[in-house]
C-alpha cells in the first residue's frame, strides 16, 4: 500500500514538473537560426563554427535540451547582448540552464557555437521556459549578410590559448572572438562561417580542400549539399592560402603527394586554382561583393609570393566587384590571439568601410 501511494505521489510530482514548463520545440517558428543547420522534426543539428540559435522570450529564465556528438563543443550563452556563460554539452541528452533570475520582462537569448565542425555536431531539441513565461516574436533578421570562407584563422583556432602553446583543442577556440565574427557584429550582419582549420585551395593538412567542402551542409558527408538559395550574402570574404603556403614546400607530406605527386605546383597552377574557386563562389552569389584577403600569419610576411598570386588571380577575372586586401603579418608565433584577431577585424572593417557599399 505504501509503495502504491509513493508511486502515485511521484507520478503527480512528475506531472506538475512537466506542467510547470513552457516547451519550445526546435521547429518553432519563433526561433531564429543562423548558419548551415540541418533540421529534422525533432532536432536542429549544429556543426559549423558561429552557428547560432536566438530566441526572444518574456520571463525570468530559460533552459535548453542538447546532446553532443563527442562532448567536444563549447557554446557562448548570450543574454541581452552580453556573454554570460559558456556551456559544454555532454554525450547524453540533457537540460542545461542557460539563464535564471532575470528581471521579469522581455529578454533575448542566443546560443553561439564557438567551435568548428571538426569538434563534432550538437543536437538542439528544445527550449524550456518557466510556467507563465512566453515565447515572443522572433528577433528581426539582419538586413546585411556576410559569408566567410576560411581556415583556422577564421575559425578562431587557439585564440584563447594564452600560454603560447598554440593549442587548437576546443577549450582554446572561440569563434565569437575571431576577426570574422567581430567584423560581422560591427556591421550588424548575419554571418555564415564556412571554414575549417588546416584547409587550403590546392592542398590541406587532410584529404579535403575548400572546393570540395564549400557546398556541404554536413561537412563530413560529401553527399550532403547546402541549399544556397537559403542564404544570400551581400559580402563574401575569402581568407585562404595560409596552409597551401606551407604544404607546397613539403614534398614528403602525404597530402602533397596525393595532390601533386612528386612535383610542386607551379605559380600558374596555384593562381588558376584560386581563380577557379572565386569563379565558383561568384556563380553561387552573382551579386555579392567578394573580398579576397590574406593574413595575418606568415603568408603575408614580406617577400611572400602568395598575395601576388591572389592579385593575379583576381585581375584575371576582370570583375569590378571582386577586391583584394592583405592584412599585415602579425610577426608572432602561432595563430592570432584574441588581441590579434581584433587587430585583423579593425583592418578588415577599415577596408570595408572605405571600399564596400551594402
Amino acid at each position: 500500500m505504501n509503495l502504491k501511494i509513493s508511486f502515485f505521489v511521484i507520478a503527480i510530482a512528475a506531472g506538475l514538473q512537466c506542467g510547470a514548463q513552457t516547451i519550445v520545440k526546435c521547429t518553432n517558428s519563433h526561433i531564429r537560426y543562423s548558419g548551415r543547420i540541418a533540421m529534422t522534426d525533432s532536432t536542429a543539428e549544429l556543426s559549423w563554427s558561429a552557428s547560432s540559435i536566438t530566441v526572444n522570450f518574456s520571463g525570468t529564465g530559460i533552459s535548453a535540451v542538447l546532446k553532443d556528438e563527442r562532448s567536444d563543443n563549447n557554446y557562448n550563452v548570450i543574454v541581452d547582448g552580453r556573454v554570460t556563460s559558456i556551456i559544454h554539452p555532454e554525450l547524453t541528452k540533457k537540460t542545461y540552464q542557460l539563464a535564471t533570475g532575470l528581471p521579469a520582462g522581455k529578454h533575448t537569448l542566443e546560443l553561439f557555437k564557438r567551435t568548428e565542425w571538426a569538434m563534432g555536431k550538437t543536437w538542439f531539441y528544445q527550449f524550456e521556459l518557466n510556467k507563465g513565461d512566453k515565447i515572443l516574436s522572433p528577433p528581426t533578421a539582419q538586413k546585411r549578410k556576410i559569408e566567410f570562407f576560411g581556415n583556422s584563422i577564421t575559425c578562431g583556432y587557439a585564440d584563447e590559448d594564452t600560454t603560447g602553446k598554440d593549442r587548437g583543442t576546443s577549450p582554446y577556440e572561440n569563434g565569437y572572438l575571431s576577426y570574422a565574427a567581430i567584423t560581422a557584429r560591427h556591421f550588424n550582419a548575419e554571418m555564415h562561417n564556412t571554414s575549417k582549420s588546416g584547409i587550403g585551395i590546392t592542398v590541406s593538412w587532410f584529404p579535403l580542400i575548400m572546393s570540395e567542402m564549400y557546398d556541404r551542409l554536413d561537412a563530413t558527408d560529401p553527399n550532403s549539399k547546402w541549399d544556397f538559395s537559403k542564404y544570400t550574402p551581400q559580402v563574401v570574404v575569402i581568407n585562404l592560402f595560409q596552409n597551401d603556403s606551407w604544404i607546397v614546400k613539403l614534398p614528403d607530406n602525404e597530402q602533397f603527394k596525393a595532390r601533386f605527386g612528386t612535383t610542386p605546383p607551379t605559380p600558374e597552377f596555384i593562381i588558376n586554382a584560386y581563380q577557379s574557386f572565386v569563379k565558383t563562389v561568384r556563380a553561387k552569389y552573382p551579386d555579392a561583393k567578394i573580398i579576397c584577403i590574406l593574413g595575418s600569419m606568415d603568408a603575408t610576411r614580406a617577400g611572400s609570393p602568395w598575395p601576388g598570386y591572389i592579385d593575379k588571380a583576381v585581375a584575371g577575372l576582370n570583375d569590378k566587384n571582386i577586391y583584394t586586401h592583405f592584412i599585415p603579418y602579425k610577426n608572432t608565433n602561432g595563430h592570432p590571439s584574441v588581441k590579434e584577431q581584433q587587430t585583423m577585424a579593425d583592418d578588415l572593417i577599415g577596408f570595408m568601410e572605405k571600399s564596400i557599399t551594402w
